[in-house]
């Protein structure tokens, strides 16, 4: 599913399932990080982490550890960037070398509406307007849409520009939402500095809708035009 939002120097690999004692696969230091966790947790946990491995292993690299750095970003291996996401009968990760893509952002989220208050402390005014326009009602939850690719913007930012944003400092436009897949760009309003010193003022992404599940996407590719 995620695979068909990115290019080919991207590996993706997914799991819509935990299978049995997922945990059992887990490095020490993974496992001490969920020890005192709910089973669910744990799971969901070990298997998206199951998946990173996988996806190593596209690369032709050998397992290791995924564990959280500053901000519970993933810590890759040297020469790698990535990104994983779960939620309710979904679990990704996706990796490529750093020579091929810049940043590399993936989010998943159940296609249902968001909590009550949520809309309002995550959306500028254009967007929110977006979300609430009438005639829009459709296949498609258009704030959960939203909320997931602002979480895709985020995880492909900050391992990148080591500085944090919130919701409000990218605003983000969506090319269609009347179907089951599009595009969308976004905007962010406080650019930051590329390792090589070139402005970061965006991305694009892709977004897909299947089996009650929203996915989002971003990868900056190494001759991205999106600088």
């Amino acid at each position: 599913m995620i695979s068909q939002l990115l290019p080919k120097t991207v590996v993706c690999a997914e799991s819509y399932e935990d299978g049995q004692n997922p945990e059992a696969a887990l490095y020490p230091q993974e496992a001490a990080l969920v020890a005192s966790s709910v089973a669910g947790r744990r799971a969901e946990f070990a298997t998206v982490r199951a998946c990173a491995r996988r996806a190593l292993a596209g690369l032709g690299l050998p397992p290791s550890p995924v564990l959280p750095g500053v901000r519970n970003v993933p810590q890759w291996p040297k020469g790698v960037v990535g990104s994983m996401t779960h939620c309710a009968g979904y679990r990704a990760a996706a990796l490529a070398k750093a020579d091929d893509v810049l940043a590399v952002g993936i989010d998943a989220e159940p296609d249902g509406p968001l909590p009550d208050g949520v809309l309002g402390a995550i959306a500028l005014p254009r967007e929110a307007a977006w979300v609430l326009a009438p005639g829009t009602a459709g296949p498609v939850h258009r704030d959960r849409l939203l909320f997931s690719a602002k979480e895709c913007v985020y995880k492909a930012w900050f391992p990148l520009i080591r500085r944090e944003i919130d919701f409000d400092d990218a605003e983000i436009t969506f090319s269609d939402a009347g179907g089951s897949s599009g595009t969308f760009s976004a905007r962010i309003l406080r650019p930051g500095r590329l390792p090589d010193g070139g402005p970061l003022t965006g991305f694009t992404g892709r977004w897909l809708a299947r089996d009650g599940l929203l996915v989002t996407a971003i990868a900056l590719e190494t001759q991205g035009p999106t600088r």
